[in-house]
């Protein structure tokens, strides 16, 4: 009779409960002692799994940078509007999914070397996918852009990109990252992420991205 996977459940579990106690608290304020509190299990169980928290980090940001990757990769793919709406969307999507890494970057990068190196990697991929998505409008007839404004168009994208949230809770700190604000939180940073392209989009373009701002404000995204 085949032994049941438990060592597997419980090592997800925890990272289950680590996110979601990271996401609420912040990294910095949820400790392996809590961790453990809330799972209902001894620390040293949560110890054979993970023999320290950066370990929990480590992990919970390999899997964010994995399904950041395989999103970046859509950008190429945009042509419209709407495809560009569809896919800042599902970054935000993304983004709030492991909001602790955003919430808190500037002290985990300081504290963590693995994260410090990485995260500079994925701004440059960031960085490359916004180049895509703007080439891809320009094909698609979306945006009129020269290629000098390019560079820092992406750039200032993955700005607003990075430090939406940062900017969500300075405006409400009590409230801005709780799950209920999250429609409204992913619909800001979407438009406001698109609105740097209104001084190049086509009159058509432009009043389609107003028109699908509007369409969402008016049905909020669930939390």
């Amino acid at each position: 009779m085949p032994t049941p996977k438990r060592p597997r459940r419980t090592a997800e579990r925890i990272l289950e409960v680590t996110l979601d106690l990271f996401n609420a608290f912040g990294e910095p304020n949820v400790s392996t002692t809590l961790i453990s509190a809330e799972l209902k299990i001894s620390p040293g169980n949560l110890y054979y799994h993970y023999p320290a928290k950066d370990e929990l980090v480590n992990v919970l940001f390999g899997r964010y940078e994995a399904e950041l990757g395989e999103l970046l990769a859509a950008a190429d793919n945009v042509r419209h509007v709407e495809d560009a709406w569809l896919f800042f969307h599902m970054l935000f999507e993304l983004i709030w999914k492991y909001r602790f890494l955003y919430r808190d970057l500037n002290d985990l990068l300081f504290k963590n070397r693995k994260l410090e190196t990485h995260f500079q990697a994925l701004l440059a991929a960031k960085e490359q996918a916004m180049r895509q998505l703007l080439s891809g409008l320009h094909l698609g007839g979306a945006l009129k852009m020269e290629l000098r404004d390019a560079t820092p168009t992406a750039s200032a994208m993955v700005v607003v990109v990075s430090y939406w949230l940062s900017y969500e809770y300075v405006r409400d700190p009590r409230h801005a990252l709780e799950p209920d604000r999250a429609g409204s939180a992913l619909l800001r940073g979407a438009f406001h992420a698109l609105s740097l392209l209104l001084p190049y989009l086509e009159p058509a373009s432009r009043d389609h991205l107003f028109e699908l701002a509007g369409h969402y404000q008016s049905h909020p995204a669930p939390p």
